[in-house]
């Protein structure tokens, strides 16, 4: 019986599976297919969403109104007795029984009766820069003259003296209480221009020291405009 040889047993747990890969991809195999009958399963679960199903519509918020501003309507411009709105010029009443207006407030444009102005002195015929002649002081050999001046325009005005005497020589001129001017001296007397202008309704003198000559000019003139006095 020591003769005899065992048959070698068949090799059982880990060992039997390395040494059988056969076996190894049969799981695989089954596992697989039970992976993918599983995946099936779960896809036919999902229950689809309807053809034509729309999200639901969010609400949309009302539109707000604001609130209405009353506009302010100009006042009616007043309306004076016997006057329209549009006339321009004087309303019937205004008019005499002889046909001629009588004095009363011109309507401009906006229906309101505008001041009457009053023509000013120049346009009267009185000159803007009018001019008075006087002896101030006589003496042996000479005199002091002058020309007093009124600004009678509606604007501040500069001024310019001429004097002529038969012969006599000009000693000098000068402005009273303003700023002085140019004199220009020639053979038959002298020409002043002044330094300032005078306002609306003011007055300025013009002084001057004659010698050897009449106290009498030939011609006094203020911007060209003959003097008086003389």
């Amino acid at each position: 019986m020591s003769g005899m040889r065992r048959s070698p047993r068949p090799p059982h747990g880990p060992v039997a599976i390395a040494s059988s890969p056969w076996i190894v991809v049969g799981a695989g195999v089954v596992v697989m297919v039970v992976l993918v009958f599983v995946a099936m399963g779960a896809y036919r679960g999902r229950s689809p969403a309807p053809d034509g199903a729309r999200p639901p519509a969010l609400p949309v918020p009302s539109a707000v109104v604001a609130p209405s501003v009353p506009t302010s309507v100009p006042s009616p411009v007043p309306v004076l007795p016997g006057l329209s709105g549009r006339a321009s010029g004087l309303p019937p009443s205004a008019t005499a029984g002889s046909g001629s207006p009588s004095a009363g407030p011109t309507v401009g444009a906006t229906g309101r009766p505008t001041a009457a102005r009053s023509p000013s002195r120049a346009a009267q015929g009185q000159p803007a820069m009018s001019g008075r002649y006087r002896v101030v002081q006589s003496f042996d050999g000479g005199f002091i003259g002058e020309v007093a001046m009124v600004n009678a325009s509606a604007r501040s005005r500069g001024w310019t003296v001429r004097l002529e005497f038969s012969g006599g020589r000009l000693v000098t001129a000068w402005a009273e209480g303003v700023p002085q001017g140019t004199a220009h001296q020639s053979d038959d007397g002298f020409t002043y221009v002044s330094g300032v202008e005078v306002s609306p309704g003011g007055s300025v003198s013009l002084r001057f020291h004659m010698e050897r000559a009449s106290s009498t000019p030939r011609e006094c003139t203020v911007d060209g405009v003959r003097c008086g006095g003389f």
